[in-house]
């Protein structure tokens, strides 16, 4: 089991946390974020939620230090959440991570990402991709194989300067996040792959084996691998090509 550090560092980091109609998991989520936590390290919680209108926002509890409401009449991209986000957060590092997902290790995490400047393994690093793993007890065999290929091929397109890493946890400098102008938020879908893609125009991304997250495989059971992977590969090309995102919505799965 990882032992934390004891931590003597000026380095704020911003955890921002994109919500959407999250009321199954938001208190389950945040859990993984407690009090000692932010006692620990010089943290900032944040919660940018894209209009719910179901109970999400009263299952926010006080741990959280800011709230960002949605308050438009249409449909928020998860890109524009993660900006709104952003745009409150304070910190010189910023953590986006999904509703759905939440860290194997945090305080390990935590722990490098607060000796950033000293540590080896960040040296010319301006954003990291994390190894995602599917919820240990939801895992089947097929998943087992995807999820080994699909970070085995992120962690090769970095390695080869094509920066990837996907949405469910992206670590970046605040200020590499402030020179690309953020997400793109006209992206539906394909918008973690974008802005990696024009960080590495500008800097350095790393993919950690030891930076884990684990997701919920929802999509994947409600829409299947084939049809979920078409869309990440149609999503890709066209924002490699054309700029914008193939699909007209990405439909929330809950």
């Amino acid at each position: 089991m990882y032992k934390s550090k004891k931590i003597k560092s000026n380095i704020k980091i911003s955890i921002i946390i994109p919500v959407y109609k999250e009321e199954k998991i938001i208190s389950d989520t945040l859990l993984n974020y407690p009090v000692e936590l932010k006692e620990k390290y010089n943290l900032e919680l944040i919660v940018s939620d894209g209009g719910s209108t179901d109970g999400t926002l009263e299952k926010i509890n006080g741990n959280v230090d800011k709230i960002v409401h949605h308050k438009g009449n249409y449909r928020q991209t998860i890109a524009e959440g993660r900006n709104k986000g952003a745009e409150v957060a304070s910190g010189d590092i910023l953590m986006f991570i999904n509703a759905d997902t939440y860290p194997k290790d945090i305080y390990y995490i935590l722990d490098e990402l607060t000796n950033w400047e000293n540590n080896p393994k960040l040296k010319n690093i301006d954003a990291i991709a994390s190894k995602v793993l599917p919820f240990e007890n939801e895992t089947e065999k097929k998943d087992k194989i995807f999820y080994f290929l699909m970070n085995k091929y992120f962690k090769f397109l970095n390695q080869i300067g094509i920066g990837m890493g996907r949405g469910e946890c992206q670590i970046i400098k605040r200020s590499t996040f402030l020179k690309v102008k953020g997400y793109n938020e006209k992206i539906v879908a394909g918008e973690d792959f974008d802005l990696y893609r024009r960080i590495t125009k500008i800097g350095k991304i790393k993919f950690l084996d030891d930076f884990v997250v684990y997701e919920s495989p929802r999509r994947f059971r409600q829409e299947g691998y084939t049809s979920t992977l078409t869309k990440w590969f149609l999503n890709s090309v066209s924002v490699l090509l054309l700029g914008k995102s193939y699909s007209k919505e990405w439909k929330p799965i809950r």
